[in-house]
């Protein structure tokens, strides 16, 4: 009996980008659902089943460990499960996956929290917030992340040891989006940061991330 594809409930936002650029580079088979999230869709009654926090993305897996469906919410969670369940980029050396965990919720606590704070302010609340400080403090600490990410990166082609992994799956399409549709290289010197120009180019010729990019699209 042939099995069940992986059900993919997302937008192609940065964060519903890290779990179909996730799908397409393991070569899982998935259906891609697209939950606009400006028109309301994720506070539908049958999306809150799938997510109840109403953020995107969310997979099902209809072949879960136990062989029952498995639903799953929060793309770091997405992206571990997806690694396990194919066996690909995530390290089984210990040391190695460790570092692969850090630099995953690196991106998940630090990285997408403030771009997208920064990215709000920068240009959704321009006409909504008059004072400078929100500008400020998400403008230098973005800035102070580049910096961080920039010295990772010296001497590296990917975050983590020497194989492309799901820390790199999971914060290339933040900084993409700094630069893709907040507009924001010149303000935040993106040019200067030059081993995340390095290697932000090296992930976006991949294949996988192209296609990834761009599924449920915005």
């Amino acid at each position: 009996m042939k099995e069940k594809k992986i059900q993919l409930y997302s937008l192609a936002t940065p964060n519903g980008q890290k779990a179909s650029i996730a799908l397409e580079e393991m070569q899982i088979p998935y259906d891609a659902h697209r939950i606009d999230i400006r028109e309301g869709d994720q506070f539908t009654d049958a999306y809150v089943k799938i997510n109840p926090n109403s953020k995107i993305p969310a997979i099902v897996d209809p072949n879960g460990p136990d062989g029952e469906p498995l639903t799953i919410m929060e793309s770091g969670a997405i992206l571990i499960y997806l690694a396990e369940k194919s066996g690909q980029f995530l390290s089984q050396d210990p040391r190695i996956k460790s570092e692969t965990l850090q630099w995953l919720f690196f991106q998940v606590g630090h990285v997408g929290p403030m771009f997208g704070q920064f990215g709000h302010f920068f240009v959704f609340a321009k006409d909504t917030c008059e004072h400078p400080y929100p500008i400020e403090r998400y403008t230098k600490e973005t800035k102070r992340l580049l910096t961080v990410l920039d010295r990772r990166l010296e001497g590296r082609d990917c975050l983590v040891g020497e194989a492309y992994s799901i820390a790199d799956i999971a914060t290339v399409p933040w900084v993409n989006c700094l630069v893709n549709f907040y507009k924001a290289s010149d303000v935040l010197g993106i040019e200067s940061f030059k081993n995340v120009e390095r290697w932000r180019a090296l992930c976006n010729d991949r294949p996988a991330v192209k296609v990834g990019a761009v599924v449920c699209p915005v």
